[in-house]
């Protein structure tokens, strides 16, 4: 997996002050989309050991709330396969941090049939607190939303809605 950013002070991506990789490659394709060059699987640099390490590092201090993900996309089949030993990795060593995902695959196509499911996907899912999910849509696009480029776009409690078996409204 390439990576095309890592941002370790983002505060626009969740709540609190959080370390957001964003990934490389992404099949939506989205008009209007605020990240096209990190559509390409090639754009970037390799994610790595090391900069797992980094992360995990930018991670540490108290006032960071948690990691973001971020892309590209990082539902896409290989990316899920890239991100989960790294996520096992953050729950293990950074207990208390959140771990929040942006998506444009919606809640339904991560946990029914669709082209983004694989072997990764439950256990990437269950290691995410908050998931905004949804094809970011140019005609809907809405400045004032929190967390959301598009009106379609949702925040998901992950933890309540793998109980719950439904998306379940994130709620700050």
């Amino acid at each position: 997996m390439n990576y095309a950013n890592i941002k370790t002070c983002d505060i626009a991506n969740g709540v609190g002050v959080r370390v957001s990789l964003f990934v490389s490659g992404c099949t939506h394709g989205c008009p209007g989309c605020f990240n096209a060059e990190a559509q390409d699987f090639q754009y970037g640099k390799p994610f790595t050991r090391e900069t797992e390490e980094l992360v995990l590092r930018e991670l540490g201090p108290s006032y960071v709330a948690g990691l973001t993900l971020l892309g590209g996309e990082p539902f896409e089949p290989e990316n899920q396969r890239a991100l989960l030993p790294f996520l096992r990795r953050v729950r293990a060593e950074c207990p208390g941090k959140t771990v929040w995902a942006f998506s444009g695959y919606t809640w339904e196509e991560l946990t029914g049939p669709s082209r983004a499911r694989c072997e990764a996907t439950d256990e990437l899912l269950a290691l995410t607190d908050v998931l905004v999910d949804g094809e970011f849509v140019q005609s809907l696009k809405d400045i004032s939303l929190r967390f959301r480029g598009s009106a379609n776009q949702r925040i998901i409690d992950v933890p309540a809605s793998l109980r719950e078996g439904e998306a379940v409204l994130w709620k700050d």
